[in-house]
Protein backbone atom coordinates (compact mmCIF):
# COMPACT_ATOMS: atom_id res chain seq x y z
CA UNK A 1 0.00 0.00 0.00
CA UNK A 2 2.68 2.37 1.14
CA UNK A 3 4.86 1.39 -1.92
CA UNK A 4 1.59 2.52 -4.35
CA UNK A 5 1.33 6.07 -2.62
CA UNK A 6 4.55 6.44 -3.02
CA UNK A 7 4.47 5.48 -6.51
CA UNK A 8 1.44 7.22 -7.53
CA UNK A 9 2.49 10.40 -6.26
CA UNK A 10 6.18 10.56 -8.21
CA UNK A 11 4.09 9.50 -11.54
CA UNK A 12 1.23 12.79 -10.55
CA UNK A 13 5.12 14.76 -9.85
CA UNK A 14 6.42 14.46 -13.29
CA UNK A 15 3.29 15.70 -14.78
CA UNK A 16 2.82 18.37 -12.14
CA UNK A 17 5.87 19.99 -12.71
CA UNK A 18 4.66 20.55 -16.72
CA UNK A 19 1.51 22.76 -15.48
CA UNK A 20 2.37 26.43 -16.11
CA UNK A 21 2.06 28.89 -13.69
CA UNK A 22 -1.59 30.06 -14.09
CA UNK A 23 -2.53 26.56 -13.75
CA UNK A 24 -0.98 25.78 -10.70
CA UNK A 25 -2.34 29.40 -9.32
CA UNK A 26 -5.27 28.75 -10.08
CA UNK A 27 -6.07 25.78 -8.18
CA UNK A 28 -4.64 27.48 -5.30
CA UNK A 29 -7.06 30.13 -5.33
CA UNK A 30 -10.21 27.23 -5.95
CA UNK A 31 -8.75 25.92 -2.69
CA UNK A 32 -8.70 28.86 -0.78
CA UNK A 33 -12.34 29.74 -2.14
CA UNK A 34 -13.53 25.93 -0.69
CA UNK A 35 -11.83 26.10 2.30
CA UNK A 36 -14.18 29.42 3.14
CA UNK A 37 -16.83 28.78 1.90
CA UNK A 38 -16.67 25.39 4.17
CA UNK A 39 -15.20 27.46 7.20
CA UNK A 40 -18.22 26.30 9.46
CA UNK A 41 -17.87 22.72 8.66
CA UNK A 42 -14.35 22.70 9.16
CA UNK A 43 -14.25 24.55 12.55
CA UNK A 44 -17.34 21.66 13.95
CA UNK A 45 -14.33 19.23 12.66
CA UNK A 46 -11.97 21.10 14.50
CA UNK A 47 -14.01 21.45 17.53
CA UNK A 48 -14.52 17.72 18.09
CA UNK A 49 -10.50 17.22 18.20
CA UNK A 50 -9.94 20.54 20.85
CA UNK A 51 -12.78 18.89 23.04
CA UNK A 52 -10.45 14.95 22.71
CA UNK A 53 -7.41 17.19 23.10
CA UNK A 54 -8.61 18.99 26.64
CA UNK A 55 -10.87 15.44 27.72
CA UNK A 56 -7.56 13.49 27.35
CA UNK A 57 -5.54 16.12 29.15
CA UNK A 58 -2.81 17.28 26.24
CA UNK A 59 -0.73 20.01 26.93
CA UNK A 60 -1.60 23.47 26.73
CA UNK A 61 0.95 24.15 23.89
CA UNK A 62 -0.35 21.62 21.69
CA UNK A 63 -4.17 22.60 22.58
CA UNK A 64 -3.07 26.58 21.09
CA UNK A 65 -1.41 25.03 17.86
CA UNK A 66 -4.39 22.68 17.17
CA UNK A 67 -7.27 25.63 17.59
CA UNK A 68 -8.06 26.96 14.33
CA UNK A 69 -10.50 29.58 15.74
CA UNK A 70 -8.33 31.75 17.87
CA UNK A 71 -6.51 34.80 16.37
CA UNK A 72 -8.19 34.30 12.80
CA UNK A 73 -6.11 31.56 12.43
CA UNK A 74 -8.55 29.75 9.57
CA UNK A 75 -8.99 33.29 7.57
CA UNK A 76 -4.56 33.94 8.20
CA UNK A 77 -4.16 30.30 6.79
CA UNK A 78 -7.14 30.94 3.55
CA UNK A 79 -5.13 33.88 2.54
CA UNK A 80 -1.61 32.50 3.02
CA UNK A 81 -2.67 30.05 0.09
CA UNK A 82 -3.95 33.53 -1.94
CA UNK A 83 0.09 34.91 -1.06
CA UNK A 84 1.38 31.54 -2.05
CA UNK A 85 -0.40 31.62 -5.53
CA UNK A 86 0.96 35.49 -5.87
CA UNK A 87 3.88 34.44 -5.85
CA UNK A 88 6.95 35.19 -8.49
CA UNK A 89 6.87 31.11 -10.34
CA UNK A 90 9.80 28.98 -8.92
CA UNK A 91 10.23 26.93 -11.51
CA UNK A 92 12.91 27.08 -14.87
CA UNK A 93 14.62 30.08 -13.76
CA UNK A 94 17.91 29.96 -15.06
CA UNK A 95 20.48 31.04 -12.50
CA UNK A 96 23.36 30.10 -14.67
CA UNK A 97 24.10 29.63 -18.42
CA UNK A 98 27.35 28.94 -20.13
CA UNK A 99 28.07 29.61 -24.06
CA UNK A 100 30.63 26.46 -24.05
CA UNK A 101 31.17 26.71 -27.79
CA UNK A 102 29.50 27.68 -31.04
CA UNK A 103 25.65 26.10 -30.87
CA UNK A 104 26.36 24.57 -27.56
CA UNK A 105 25.21 26.09 -24.26
CA UNK A 106 24.66 24.60 -20.79
CA UNK A 107 21.84 26.03 -18.61
CA UNK A 108 21.14 25.61 -14.95
CA UNK A 109 17.53 25.78 -14.10
CA UNK A 110 15.23 25.44 -11.22
CA UNK A 111 13.17 22.60 -11.17
CA UNK A 112 10.51 20.28 -8.29
CA UNK A 113 12.28 18.73 -5.44
CA UNK A 114 10.02 15.70 -6.36
CA UNK A 115 7.38 13.86 -3.82
CA UNK A 116 7.62 15.26 -0.38
CA UNK A 117 6.05 13.42 2.58
CA UNK A 118 4.95 15.60 5.27
CA UNK A 119 4.05 14.30 9.07
CA UNK A 120 2.96 16.42 11.20
CA UNK A 121 1.43 16.89 14.60
CA UNK A 122 -1.63 19.05 16.23
CA UNK A 123 -1.28 22.02 13.39
CA UNK A 124 -4.25 21.03 11.07
CA UNK A 125 -3.35 24.62 9.16
CA UNK A 126 0.05 22.10 8.23
CA UNK A 127 -2.47 21.06 5.87
CA UNK A 128 -3.44 23.86 4.01
CA UNK A 129 0.18 25.66 4.06
CA UNK A 130 1.88 22.09 2.66
CA UNK A 131 -0.39 21.95 -0.16
CA UNK A 132 -0.23 25.46 -1.44
CA UNK A 133 3.25 25.39 -1.06
CA UNK A 134 3.83 21.84 -3.17
CA UNK A 135 1.11 23.03 -6.11
CA UNK A 136 3.15 26.40 -6.95
CA UNK A 137 6.20 24.48 -6.05
CA UNK A 138 5.50 21.42 -9.00
CA UNK A 139 5.94 18.88 -6.11
CA UNK A 140 3.55 16.16 -5.11
CA UNK A 141 2.93 15.75 -1.61
CA UNK A 142 1.63 13.30 0.95
CA UNK A 143 0.24 14.20 4.24
CA UNK A 144 -0.22 12.75 7.34
CA UNK A 145 -1.91 14.52 10.59
CA UNK A 146 -1.45 13.27 14.08
CA UNK A 147 -4.53 11.39 15.63
CA UNK A 148 -5.58 14.84 17.64
CA UNK A 149 -6.02 16.25 14.41
CA UNK A 150 -8.06 14.05 12.64
CA UNK A 151 -11.33 15.15 12.41
CA UNK A 152 -10.22 18.47 11.24
CA UNK A 153 -7.94 16.51 8.83
CA UNK A 154 -10.60 14.57 7.74
CA UNK A 155 -12.83 17.72 6.94
CA UNK A 156 -10.27 19.62 5.47
CA UNK A 157 -8.68 17.21 2.57
CA UNK A 158 -12.16 16.17 1.53
CA UNK A 159 -12.40 19.44 0.29
CA UNK A 160 -8.69 19.76 -0.62
CA UNK A 161 -9.23 16.31 -2.56
CA UNK A 162 -12.37 17.23 -4.15
CA UNK A 163 -11.41 20.45 -5.53
CA UNK A 164 -8.38 19.21 -7.13
CA UNK A 165 -9.89 16.48 -8.80
CA UNK A 166 -13.10 18.10 -10.27
CA UNK A 167 -12.08 22.07 -10.77
CA UNK A 168 -7.91 21.81 -11.48
CA UNK A 169 -5.63 20.55 -14.19
CA UNK A 170 -3.40 19.11 -11.40
CA UNK A 171 -2.86 15.32 -11.86
CA UNK A 172 -5.11 12.78 -9.25
CA UNK A 173 -2.19 11.79 -6.63
CA UNK A 174 -0.59 15.20 -6.55
CA UNK A 175 -1.71 15.59 -3.12
CA UNK A 176 -2.74 12.68 -1.13
CA UNK A 177 -3.64 12.73 2.46
CA UNK A 178 -3.06 9.61 4.83
CA UNK A 179 -4.43 8.53 8.35
CA UNK A 180 -3.07 5.28 9.68
CA UNK A 181 0.02 5.48 11.78
CA UNK A 182 1.06 1.85 9.69
CA UNK A 183 1.36 3.65 6.51
CA UNK A 184 4.21 6.11 8.20
CA UNK A 185 6.75 4.11 8.79
CA UNK A 186 6.62 1.93 5.48
CA UNK A 187 6.51 5.27 3.29
CA UNK A 188 9.95 6.29 5.37
CA UNK A 189 11.36 3.18 3.31
CA UNK A 190 10.17 4.46 -0.04
CA UNK A 191 13.78 6.32 -0.89
CA UNK A 192 13.02 4.89 -4.84
CA UNK A 193 9.97 7.31 -4.97
CA UNK A 194 9.96 9.98 -1.86
CA UNK A 195 12.81 12.49 -2.30
CA UNK A 196 12.66 14.50 1.16
CA UNK A 197 10.66 14.12 4.61
CA UNK A 198 9.48 17.27 6.06
CA UNK A 199 8.63 16.75 9.78
CA UNK A 200 6.58 19.47 11.68
CA UNK A 201 5.88 18.60 15.26
CA UNK A 202 7.37 17.52 18.46
CA UNK A 203 11.35 16.82 18.92
CA UNK A 204 10.38 13.43 19.48
CA UNK A 205 8.36 13.22 16.53
CA UNK A 206 11.59 14.95 14.30
CA UNK A 207 14.21 12.80 15.97
CA UNK A 208 12.50 9.43 15.91
CA UNK A 209 12.09 10.16 11.51
CA UNK A 210 15.03 10.82 11.09
CA UNK A 211 16.47 7.79 12.96
CA UNK A 212 14.15 5.93 10.80
CA UNK A 213 14.46 6.70 6.91
CA UNK A 214 17.83 7.15 4.63
CA UNK A 215 15.30 9.88 2.62
CA UNK A 216 16.37 13.67 3.37
CA UNK A 217 14.94 15.07 6.30
CA UNK A 218 14.45 18.54 6.53
CA UNK A 219 13.10 20.18 9.53
CA UNK A 220 14.02 20.82 12.88
CA UNK A 221 13.89 19.10 16.58
CA UNK A 222 14.21 22.30 19.00
CA UNK A 223 13.56 25.65 18.99
CA UNK A 224 15.72 26.98 21.37
CA UNK A 225 15.65 30.36 21.19
CA UNK A 226 17.82 32.87 22.99
CA UNK A 227 18.84 36.89 23.51
CA UNK A 228 21.49 38.12 24.54
CA UNK A 229 21.23 41.56 26.31
CA UNK A 230 24.25 43.70 25.90
CA UNK A 231 25.49 46.18 28.29
CA UNK A 232 24.88 49.21 25.63
CA UNK A 233 21.37 48.09 24.94
CA UNK A 234 18.65 50.30 25.02
CA UNK A 235 15.72 49.72 27.51
CA UNK A 236 12.62 51.02 25.75
CA UNK A 237 13.79 48.61 22.76
CA UNK A 238 14.35 45.41 25.08
CA UNK A 239 11.58 45.38 27.32
CA UNK A 240 9.55 45.66 24.29
CA UNK A 241 11.48 42.81 22.43
CA UNK A 242 12.06 40.43 24.76
CA UNK A 243 8.71 40.82 26.10
CA UNK A 244 7.04 40.51 22.51
CA UNK A 245 9.69 37.34 21.98
CA UNK A 246 8.54 35.44 25.17
CA UNK A 247 4.71 36.29 25.44
CA UNK A 248 3.64 36.97 21.78
CA UNK A 249 2.80 32.75 21.18
CA UNK A 250 5.01 31.07 23.76
CA UNK A 251 4.28 27.75 22.18
CA UNK A 252 6.22 28.78 19.35
CA UNK A 253 9.53 27.48 18.28
CA UNK A 254 10.68 31.22 17.63
CA UNK A 255 9.59 31.78 21.30
CA UNK A 256 12.53 32.96 23.19
CA UNK A 257 13.62 30.89 25.60
CA UNK A 258 16.52 32.20 26.99
CA UNK A 259 17.78 35.56 28.62
CA UNK A 260 21.30 36.39 29.07
CA UNK A 261 22.58 39.31 30.65
CA UNK A 262 25.28 41.37 30.38
CA UNK A 263 27.26 41.24 34.09
CA UNK A 264 27.24 45.16 34.14
CA UNK A 265 23.73 45.75 33.86
CA UNK A 266 23.41 44.09 36.92
CA UNK A 267 26.26 45.65 39.13
CA UNK A 268 25.52 49.19 37.86
CA UNK A 269 23.74 51.82 39.08
CA UNK A 270 22.49 49.14 41.43
CA UNK A 271 21.24 47.03 38.39
CA UNK A 272 18.15 49.21 38.01
CA UNK A 273 18.04 48.38 33.43
CA UNK A 274 18.56 44.71 35.36
CA UNK A 275 15.77 44.72 37.61
CA UNK A 276 13.77 46.72 35.40
CA UNK A 277 13.53 44.04 32.64
CA UNK A 278 12.97 41.37 35.39
CA UNK A 279 9.91 43.45 37.16
CA UNK A 280 8.51 43.65 33.32
CA UNK A 281 9.15 39.95 32.86
CA UNK A 282 7.27 39.21 35.84
CA UNK A 283 4.21 41.46 35.64
CA UNK A 284 3.76 39.84 32.44
CA UNK A 285 2.99 36.50 34.31
CA UNK A 286 6.49 35.22 33.28
CA UNK A 287 8.43 32.44 35.75
CA UNK A 288 11.59 33.57 35.98
CA UNK A 289 14.43 30.77 35.68
CA UNK A 290 17.91 32.37 37.27
CA UNK A 291 21.12 30.60 37.90
CA UNK A 292 22.56 30.56 40.67
CA UNK A 293 24.46 33.76 41.17
CA UNK A 294 21.39 35.36 40.15
CA UNK A 295 19.10 33.57 42.20
CA UNK A 296 20.87 34.12 45.41
CA UNK A 297 21.79 37.60 44.77
CA UNK A 298 18.41 38.89 45.21
CA UNK A 299 17.24 40.64 48.61
CA UNK A 300 15.16 38.89 50.45
CA UNK A 301 12.53 41.38 50.01
CA UNK A 302 12.19 40.52 46.32
CA UNK A 303 11.95 37.41 46.26
CA UNK A 304 9.41 37.25 49.18
CA UNK A 305 7.84 39.60 46.80
CA UNK A 306 7.92 37.37 43.83
CA UNK A 307 8.09 34.21 45.16
CA UNK A 308 5.57 32.51 42.73
CA UNK A 309 7.48 34.25 39.57
CA UNK A 310 11.10 32.95 40.56
CA UNK A 311 12.67 29.61 40.40
CA UNK A 312 16.37 28.29 40.64
CA UNK A 313 17.63 27.50 37.52
CA UNK A 314 18.50 23.96 36.69
CA UNK A 315 21.13 22.98 33.86
CA UNK A 316 18.46 21.49 32.20
CA UNK A 317 16.61 24.73 31.90
CA UNK A 318 19.11 26.14 29.10
CA UNK A 319 18.80 23.21 27.20
CA UNK A 320 15.28 22.97 26.57
CA UNK A 321 11.94 24.34 25.12
CA UNK A 322 9.78 25.60 27.91
CA UNK A 323 7.01 26.36 25.74
CA UNK A 324 5.35 28.26 27.97
CA UNK A 325 5.47 31.66 30.14
CA UNK A 326 8.73 30.44 31.71
CA UNK A 327 12.32 31.73 30.82
CA UNK A 328 15.82 30.56 31.65
CA UNK A 329 17.95 33.90 32.37
CA UNK A 330 22.04 34.05 33.17
CA UNK A 331 24.79 36.56 33.49
CA UNK A 332 27.45 36.85 30.79
CA UNK A 333 30.68 38.54 31.04
CA UNK A 334 30.58 39.93 27.36
CA UNK A 335 29.55 39.12 23.99
CA UNK A 336 31.94 36.58 23.49
CA UNK A 337 30.61 34.83 26.32
CA UNK A 338 26.91 34.92 25.26
CA UNK A 339 27.82 33.49 21.73
CA UNK A 340 29.90 31.09 23.13
CA UNK A 341 26.46 30.06 25.93
CA UNK A 342 24.23 29.95 22.66
CA UNK A 343 26.63 28.19 19.98
CA UNK A 344 26.85 25.36 23.08
CA UNK A 345 23.17 25.56 23.76
CA UNK A 346 20.73 26.65 21.37
CA UNK A 347 19.32 24.50 18.61
CA UNK A 348 19.98 26.51 15.89
CA UNK A 349 16.64 27.95 15.59
CA UNK A 350 17.27 31.53 15.99
CA UNK A 351 19.45 34.31 18.47
CA UNK A 352 19.16 37.88 19.32
CA UNK A 353 21.23 40.55 20.25
CA UNK A 354 19.95 43.62 22.10
CA UNK A 355 22.70 46.57 21.69
CA UNK A 356 22.95 49.87 20.25
CA UNK A 357 26.77 48.95 19.63
CA UNK A 358 27.06 48.39 16.33
CA UNK A 359 30.60 46.59 16.77
CA UNK A 360 29.17 44.12 19.53
CA UNK A 361 26.09 43.28 16.93
CA UNK A 362 28.35 42.81 13.49
CA UNK A 363 30.44 40.28 16.00
CA UNK A 364 27.31 38.33 17.18
CA UNK A 365 25.54 38.66 14.25
CA UNK A 366 28.79 36.70 12.44
CA UNK A 367 29.60 34.44 15.83
CA UNK A 368 25.89 32.93 16.32
CA UNK A 369 25.60 29.85 14.65
CA UNK A 370 21.99 29.33 13.65
CA UNK A 371 19.92 29.77 10.68
CA UNK A 372 18.31 33.05 11.90
CA UNK A 373 20.34 35.93 13.76
CA UNK A 374 18.73 39.13 14.78
CA UNK A 375 19.57 42.48 16.07
CA UNK A 376 17.38 44.55 18.30
CA UNK A 377 14.39 42.84 17.21
CA UNK A 378 11.81 39.82 18.40
CA UNK A 379 12.51 36.07 17.59
CA UNK A 380 8.90 36.14 16.60
CA UNK A 381 9.85 37.34 13.36
CA UNK A 382 11.11 33.70 12.71
CA UNK A 383 8.46 32.83 9.95
CA UNK A 384 7.95 32.45 6.65
CA UNK A 385 5.21 34.31 6.62
CA UNK A 386 6.54 37.18 7.65
CA UNK A 387 9.41 36.54 5.80
CA UNK A 388 7.34 37.48 2.55
CA UNK A 389 7.31 33.47 1.83
CA UNK A 390 3.62 33.37 1.91
CA UNK A 391 3.79 30.61 3.98
CA UNK A 392 6.38 28.49 4.84
CA UNK A 393 6.79 24.45 4.49
CA UNK A 394 8.57 24.52 8.16
CA UNK A 395 11.81 25.62 9.77
CA UNK A 396 15.42 24.05 9.04
CA UNK A 397 17.85 23.75 11.38
CA UNK A 398 20.45 21.70 8.95
CA UNK A 399 22.92 22.66 6.72
CA UNK A 400 21.17 21.58 3.78
CA UNK A 401 20.34 23.17 0.69
CA UNK A 402 17.18 24.95 2.52
CA UNK A 403 17.58 26.68 6.09
CA UNK A 404 15.43 28.99 8.76
CA UNK A 405 11.80 29.37 7.50
CA UNK A 406 11.24 27.41 4.11
CA UNK A 407 8.95 28.47 1.73
CA UNK A 408 9.10 27.85 -2.50
CA UNK A 409 13.04 28.35 -2.77
CA UNK A 410 13.29 25.33 -0.31
CA UNK A 411 11.19 22.97 -2.27
CA UNK A 412 13.27 23.47 -5.89
CA UNK A 413 16.68 22.28 -6.71
CA UNK A 414 18.06 22.48 -10.39
CA UNK A 415 19.18 20.38 -12.99
CA UNK A 416 21.18 21.11 -16.05
CA UNK A 417 19.99 21.38 -19.48
CA UNK A 418 22.63 21.16 -22.50
CA UNK A 419 21.71 22.21 -25.80
CA UNK A 420 23.51 21.47 -29.07
CA UNK A 421 23.40 20.99 -32.78
CA UNK A 422 25.20 17.59 -33.38
CA UNK A 423 28.18 18.56 -30.71
CA UNK A 424 30.17 15.19 -29.42
CA UNK A 425 32.80 14.78 -27.54
CA UNK A 426 35.39 13.25 -29.42
CA UNK A 427 36.03 16.52 -31.35
CA UNK A 428 37.07 18.04 -28.62
CA UNK A 429 40.29 18.58 -26.28
CA UNK A 430 40.54 15.54 -23.60
CA UNK A 431 38.21 13.66 -26.02
CA UNK A 432 40.47 12.93 -28.51
CA UNK A 433 39.89 16.13 -30.76
CA UNK A 434 41.01 19.38 -31.27
CA UNK A 435 38.43 21.76 -30.74
CA UNK A 436 38.86 24.01 -27.24
CA UNK A 437 35.59 24.84 -25.20
CA UNK A 438 35.24 28.39 -24.87
CA UNK A 439 33.30 28.16 -21.37
CA UNK A 440 31.61 32.14 -21.66
CA UNK A 441 29.12 33.19 -19.26
CA UNK A 442 25.91 34.00 -20.64
CA UNK A 443 23.69 36.78 -19.15
CA UNK A 444 20.79 35.41 -17.74
CA UNK A 445 19.34 38.72 -16.96
CA UNK A 446 16.85 38.67 -19.17
CA UNK A 447 17.35 35.01 -21.16
CA UNK A 448 14.24 33.09 -21.79
CA UNK A 449 14.23 29.65 -22.92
Amino acid sequence: MAEEIARNAHLASTVLKTLSDEQRSLALYKIKQGLLDSKDEILKANQLDLDAAIANNLSSALIKRLDLSKNDKFDSMCSGILDVSNLEDPLNKIDLATKLDDGLNLYRLTCPVGVLLIIFESRPEVIANITALAIKSGNAAILKGGKESLNTFKSMSKIINNILDNETSVPKNSIQLISTRGEVSDLLNQDKYIDLVIPRGSNELVRNIKSNTKIPVLGHADGICSIYLDEFASFEKSEKIIIDSKTNYPAGCNAVETLLINEKLINDNNGKFYYDILNSLINSNIVLHLSSDLYNNFDKEFKTKNENSIKLAEEIDFNKEFLSFDIAIKSVKSVQDAILHINSHSSKHTDCILTENEANAEIFLKGIDSSGVYWNCSTRFADGFRYGFGTEVGISTNKIHARGPVGLEGLVCYYYQLRGDGHVVGDYVGGGGARVFKHEKLDTKHLKL
